[in-house]
């Protein structure tokens, strides 16, 4: 325990005469929380939309008025010219549009049914595609209504009209900070650990001090130990600097005990910074572990489950991320914070961050290997 001491006295100095090393504690994940929840927004809004009316009754009136009258939609201009409507999207003005066919009031009120059509601009795919389902539900709100005028009409019986009500459980607004805030404190604790510890062990090599620690009576396990636990204590700065700004800023208040997410955080960084103690083991430079770092955290963060949904990815990609340490904090996150998960719930994620813990942690004082 002595020589531990020691080491981990020699490391915190460190990082206390390494300002750059500071800021990137306390102030990198201040900024990144405040802005990018406020960036990383699901929802899409002001979907350009380019009407072709070639009716100019009024039920066309009103479908237009009714789809310009949404908030996701800017109506960008009414024509009766499909060919200039298309102008408009290979200019990128229009996301949508809507044709109206000559006989769309006749064919509502004498065949029950009437055709329109949408085309979306598929070179942003989200955006066409959700644009245009967000236009069919209104279309359809609008049928609903045209439907109810004219069962209501003297010479027709009334028929039944089912209302359905929907409520959202654990996020009831669909407030997509209490959904993005989460996920994206587990990025930054990631990225501080992962980065940081793969360039312990390298700057040791660069300066040179690692010939002094390789000639000292210090074994693989306490040099390893010196190396994990100072940033292993700084993640759980970073994890209360994160959850501080989702309380004071975002009113993010956890449904759950925090203290399971504090205990899972510590297994959690147990096995990111034996991954970054891996890297920097094996590699000879700083730019080395850099790079090394930089291709790991692209897949951890694009894999985890934040920007597309574990569910819709194809089988062999959900079969890679069961190896993903940052999928199975996001969901702990997400089901203490918001569902209210309690130790039972999160166990089965645990035993696998347990795991990895063990084996990278393993892995890298296996392959230390004292040298000049």
């Amino acid at each position: 325990m002595r020589t531990l001491m020691i080491l981990l006295r020699k490391e915190f100095q460190q990082i206390r005469r390494n300002p750059a090393i500071l800021r990137i504690i306390f102030m990198m994940p201040a900024v990144q929380l405040l802005i990018l929840p406020l960036a990383a927004d699901y929802e899409v809004k002001n979907v350009n939309l380019t009407v072709v009316d070639n009716n100019h009754s009024d039920y066309s009136r009103r479908l237009i008025n009714k789809l310009a009258a949404n908030d996701h939609f800017t109506l960008v201009g009414v024509t009766d010219n499909y060919k200039e409507a298309l102008v408009t999207i290979e200019q990128d003005k229009s996301d949508i549009v809507l044709t109206i066919p000559p006989h769309f009031d006749r064919e509502i009120i004498r065949e029950d049914e009437a055709a329109l059509h949408l085309s979306a601009n598929a070179v942003n795919g989200a955006k066409g595609n959700i644009g245009a389902a967000y236009a069919q539900s209104i279309i359809a709100d609008f049928n609903n209504e045209i439907r109810r005028e004219l069962l209501a009409m003297p010479r027709m019986n009334p028929a039944p009209v089912i209302e359905v009500t929907t409520i959202n459980r654990f996020n009831d607004t669909m407030a997509y900070a209490i959904f993005m805030v989460p996920g994206i404190l587990v990025i930054l604790v990631t990225m501080v650990g992962s980065f940081l510890a793969s360039l312990n062990i390298v700057h040791e090599k660069e300066v040179g001090t690692i010939e002094q620690l390789n000639v000292s009576p210090i074994k693989k396990h306490q040099f390893i130990l010196g190396k994990l636990i100072p940033f292993w204590l700084l993640g759980f700065v970073v994890l209360t600097i994160g959850l501080l700004i989702a309380r004071v800023v975002y009113g993010i208040i956890p449904e759950g005990n925090l203290g399971l997410i504090y205990l899972f955080a510590g297994v959690y960084l147990l096995a990111l910074l034996g991954i970054g103690l891996l890297i920097s083991t094996v590699s000879e430079t700083q730019q080395q572990a850099m790079l090394m770092s930089f291709f790991f955290m692209m897949i951890f963060i694009l894999m985890g489950g934040l920007y597309t949904s574990i569910d819709s990815m194809p089988e062999w990609a959900q079969v890679v991320t069961r190896f993903n340490p940052v999928r199975y904090f996001i969901e702990v996150m997400r089901m203490v914070i918001m569902k209210g998960s309690t130790f039972r719930d999160i166990l089965p994620n645990l035993y696998v961050i347990g795991g990895m813990a063990v084996f990278f942690n393993g892995l890298a004082i296996l392959l230390y290997r004292k040298r000049s």
